[in-house]
């Protein structure tokens, strides 16, 4: 049996620094997986640090889950999918973790309330972190161990479930902002503010349309299922804004009645404006005599005009671009125009957890800071095939009722996402850090 790896030995597996999607998963030799593995495993890690026990247990709404139940959760996925079904002896850590830590996956068994997640007090954060060392020592173990021929099928599954990780990192960092806005102590667990944002000039970029395919390209490595398979969409020309719009841009939205004038809204937007008394984007506030102020993982402080508005739901994002005299575009728009960008932006390595907008007025820059809403709905792609058995509940049952967005944001792990990844929320959401872009159809 091989010996049990230390946290230096952990360690030392995670120091090649690339990311999960680099390149597909049968091509992954066995020491670059376990590199791997160990890389992912810790970055979770690491954005529990100086966080305290209870921060670890907030939830704050239904829709959110506490920073221990991520850690959990993301361990119950590789227990569950890749270690039980490879072990013919195998023997769950704990049985009840079945039903604690799994999210929504009817095929494998009941599930505790996620509204309540905040209520299973015990296991503890040190009860957790035991249990993501014990899943970690037996998927290195798994790894080492497997003939040569399985290799190429473990990987693929174990590839998987790190990107599944990279979702619950950034679900972390955006719980934990929610949950930490109530407290008026403004607990501060990301990087301080790096000063104001350069301003950037919108300007329109033309993007040819026609027939084109979008969708993932399975020789470019990893890709969800959602974002298959690749097929041919017709689009006209249009033109896409060179940056998402800023909180300036939106502030003059708000002081020119944006939020009071029903024609801007979709009919079920106009009804949760009202219901909710939304006035401004989630963590702004509006104090006396004051200039506007935002809430912020490194503080409270002044309305930066220049930096991407962000945590507005896909009815605030139409409704803006009606004002405006634009458009959302759709995925396809947005999927074409981002086929040869690079993906580069600000991501959560940064630790600021807050958007900055590309620096240096680089025009076309379309990934990280926030995500983009599209005038999409998710629906399953032309000839979308889900995986058998539980993991095919992954992204299709989802496929109703929700927006796509796109891009990444200021959360997302670097390198985790690509042009052709589909984020996907309820119109209403925004604790996620969603912004938008505008689009126009060439005259």
């Amino acid at each position: 049996m091989a010996h049990r790896l230390s946290e230096a030995e952990l360690e030392q597996h995670s120091r090649r620094r690339f990311t999960a999607n680099q390149q597909p998963a049968a091509a992954l030799d066995r020491e670059r997986l376990i590199d791997q593995y160990c890389l992912v495993r810790q970055q979770t890690e690491a954005l529990i640090e100086g966080l305290s026990t209870e921060d670890q247990n907030l939830q704050s709404m239904p829709e959110a889950s506490p920073v221990k139940w991520h850690r959990a959760h993301t361990t119950w996925f590789f227990e569950t999918f890749v270690l039980e079904p490879r072990q013919p002896d195998f023997r769950p850590v704990n049985p009840h973790y079945r039903a604690l830590f799994n999210s929504y996956y009817n095929g494998i068994g009941e599930q505790f309330a996620r509204p309540r997640r905040s209520l299973i007090s015990r296991p503890d954060v040190e009860a957790i972190g035991r249990y993501r060392q014990q899943i970690d020592q037996a998927m290195i173990r798994l790894i080492t161990d497997c003939p040569q021929n399985e290799l190429g099928q473990l990987a693929s599954l174990v590839v998987l479930g790190l990107n599944h990780e990279q979702q619950h990192q950034e679900l972390v960092i955006t719980d934990l902002k929610h949950a930490l806005s109530f407290n008026p102590l403004a607990p501060t667990p990301a990087h301080a503010w790096q000063g104001p944002v350069e301003p950037a000039a919108l300007t329109w970029q033309a993007v040819n349309g026609g027939l084109i395919e979008i969708g993932a390209d399975p020789e470019a490595g990893f890709a969800f299922d959602n974002e298959t398979p690749r097929h041919r969409i017709y689009i006209e020309d249009f033109e896409l804004a060179s940056r998402p719009v800023n909180c300036g841009e939106y502030l003059d939205f708000i002081a020119d009645g944006g939020y009071d004038n029903p024609m801007l809204w979709l009919s079920d937007g106009w009804a949760w404006r009202q219901e909710n008394a939304v006035q401004a984007p989630l963590y702004w506030r509006f104090e006396a005599d004051e200039s506007p102020q935002i809430w912020t993982l490194s503080g409270q402080r002044e309305l930066d005009m220049n930096e991407p508005v962000c945590h507005i739901s896909f009815y605030e994002a139409f409704a803006f671009a009606e004002w405006a005299g634009f458009r959302l575009p759709t995925e396809a728009e947005w999927e074409w125009a981002a086929r040869n960008q690079p993906v580069k932006g600000h991501f959560a390595d940064s630790r600021l957890w807050h958007p900055r907008g590309a620096q240096g007025n680089s025009p076309g820059q379309l990934f990280g800071d926030v995500w983009e809403w599209t005038a999409s709905a998710y629906a399953p792609y032309p000839g979308f095939d889900p995986p058998a058995g539980a993991l095919g509940e992954y992204n299709g049952k989802f496929m109703a009722n929700q927006m796509v967005l796109r891009g990444g944001s200021c959360a997302t792990p670097a390198g985790h996402v690509r042009a052709s990844y589909r984020n996907f929320f309820y119109p209403a959401d925004r604790w996620q850090f969603s912004g938008l872009r505008l689009a126009r159809s060439t005259p």
